[in-house]
Order: structure tokens, then C-alpha cells, then sequence
């Protein structure tokens, strides 16, 4: 088969292509924003531009299936330039739609996100749960979802996942935004503190980036909404405090003030995608472990228990 992968020089991108690039050719579109070339194994064909680019858009959808990842994925990056988020998030969701409708594509699998419940009392999340977004990075992953279900009945076959909090080796740690396990690996492989925002009460779901991999595979077979959860509720200081054990560090716990725009707990029910025979296989530790192996050889960092 030939699959298309936007945004697939990122973290989650770069993981499902290189699997797919086993077997397949796979081409990927991004715009290296995030994304980084040396994410991708030689036998991925890299196509640098936007999904806000219809014609590049158009030319690289000829194809059997897309993933469609590319996004801007911050929320505190949303609130800073919500223009922006709206044109790479929803325009350019409508461009992929838009240009694989006309190419004929089997299916496009569009990757949405947990943050379209926001902060809902009501656990485990539901997929036929009220959305109540909170920012515009939720908003235009909602729109995209809408999108989706819009060229589903002119004849598009699509299928969206939201995912939950996904880590593992990749995890781009450059971004002004980046999410707080790489973060907390850097530090505590340095041994710096570790700042609990919120004191670190607010929880999430965690799931390893190989089990998302396997979701994103069996989507290609798969139509409508569905979690990508483990349906594990951890909070953040819990996870700082086994990300201190495992790697040995001395590094203190601090307390910091929450932003505004988090969400207080998440947790996720995957039962719809398990009916399918998905299942997140990877503990916490063991994914953990994993990555921090990928974060000490990245960072170029003695094993600390030698320390």
C-alpha cells in the first residue's frame, strides 16, 4: 500500500510511519515545525511543506490511505495565536479531507485528542459524552471531527481517534510546549526539580506511543470516534515520583501555581476500540522505562546510577 502521514516527522507521526515503512511506502508531509527529519528511517520519503499548501496537499494525497496528524498541539500555544491554530487545525484538516475525497483515498484517519471533553466531572471520559472544549486547540479538534463525519457522507470513508496523554521515545523536549513527561525525564536525569504545577493533583491518562501505533493500524479498518486511553488515572506527582525512582535522581518536587487552562483529571474508557481488539500493552513503568532509555542516549547522559 502507499500511506501518507502528515505531520510525520513528529513524535506520534514519526513512530507510525517508520512501522508502516516496514512494509509500505510511506510518505510524509510536514512542515518540520516540530518535527525533525531524523525522526524518520531512510525508507520514508519526507515532503517538507503545510497542510495549509491545497496543491501540495492535493499532489501528496494520491495515495491508498491517510493518517492525518499535522496540527499545532499546544493548548497554552492555541490561546497565544488562535488564528494560527484555526488555519493548520481545521483549514488544513479541510484541505486533507478536501484533496482525498477528489483522490479517491480509502480512508483518512484523523487523530483528535481528549481535550474536546475538557474539564467534564463525569469519568471515565465517553466518546458519546458531551464535548465541552476549553480552548482553541480543543475547538479545532472538534471541528475536525465535524469535518470528518461531513465527508463521511459525501462518500469518505474517515475514522477519528482521540487520544489521551500519548509518551514514549520522540517526544519532541525542544518545544516551548513540551509535554511534562519529557520534561521531567531532562530534569531528573540532571537532577534539577521537578515543578508540579497545581501542586501536581490534576491527573491523566497515560498511554505509550507503540500501543497508539497499533490503535492508529487497526483505525484503517475501523469508522467513527473512538478513545485511545488506558484507562489509567494518574496524577502528575504520582508520575514524577516514579520517574524519580527509576532513574535514581535527587532531583526536589516543587510546587508551582496551575495554569489556567488545565484540566483538573482525565481518564479515559477505550471499551468501544477494545471491542475491536485493541489493548494498551505497555505499563507505565516498562513505557517509562523506554523512554527514558531514548531521553538518556539523546541527551547524552551517563546512566545515573553511576553517579
Amino acid at each position: 500500500m502507499k500511506i501518507l502521514v502528515t505531520g510525520g516527522a513528529g513524535f506520534i507521526g514519526s513512530n507510525l510511519a517508520n512501522e508502516f515503512s516496514k512494509e509500505h511506502e510511506v510518505v510524509v508531509l510536514d512542515n518540520l515545525y516540530t518535527g525533525k527529519k531524523e525522526n524518520l528511517n531512510k525508507e520514508v520519503k519526507l515532503v517538507e511543506g503545510s497542510v495549509t499548501d491545497y496543491e501540495l496537499v492535493e499532489k501528496s494525497t494520491k495515495v491508498d490511505y491517510v493518517f492525518h496528524l499535522a496540527a499545532l498541539i499546544s493548548n497554552e500555544e492555541s490561546i497565544k495565536d488562535p488564528v494560527g491554530t484555526f488555519e493548520v487545525n481545521t483549514e488544513g484538516t479541510f484541505n486533507v479531507l478536501k484533496a482525498s475525497l477528489k483522490n479517491k483515498v480509502k480512508k483518512v484517519i484523523f487523530t483528535s485528542s481528549a481535550a474536546v471533553y475538557g474539564d467534564s466531572l463525569e469519568l471515565p471520559k465517553k466518546e458519546d459524552m458531551k464535548p465541552e472544549p476549553k480552548t482553541p486547540y480543543a475547538f479545532n479538534k472538534l471541528n475536525s471531527e465535524y469535518l470528518c463525519k461531513t465527508f463521511s457522507q459525501l462518500g469518505l470513508k474517515t475514522c477519528c481517534l482521540r487520544f489521551f496523554n500519548v509518551y514514549g521515545p520522540k517526544q519532541n523536549i525542544d518545544s516551548d510546549y513540551a509535554a511534562v513527561i519529557p520534561i521531567f525525564i531532562n530534569n531528573a536525569l540532571k537532577n534539577e526539580p521537578l515543578k508540579l504545577e497545581g501542586k501536581g493533583i490534576q491527573t491523566r491518562d497515560f498511554v505509550f506511543v507503540k500501543d497508539v501505533v497499533n490503535a492508529c493500524i487497526l483505525a484503517m479498518n475501523l469508522e467513527g470516534i473512538s478513545n485511545v486511553a488506558s484507562g489509567k488515572e494518574v496524577s502528575v506527582r504520582e508520575l514524577a515520583e516514579i520517574i524519580k525512582r527509576i532513574t535514581n535522581s535527587k532531583s526536589e518536587l516543587l510546587d508551582a501555581p496551575a495554569r489556567p487552562e488545565d484540566i483538573e483529571r482525565s481518564v479515559g474508557d477505550a471499551s468501544r476500540i477494545k471491542k475491536e481488539g485493541w489493548k494498551p500493552e505497555t505499563s507505565m513503568e516498562e513505557g517509562l522505562k523506554q523512554t527514558i532509555e531514548f531521553f538518556k542516549q539523546a541527551l547524552g547522559e551517563a546512566d545515573p546510577t553511576n553517579r
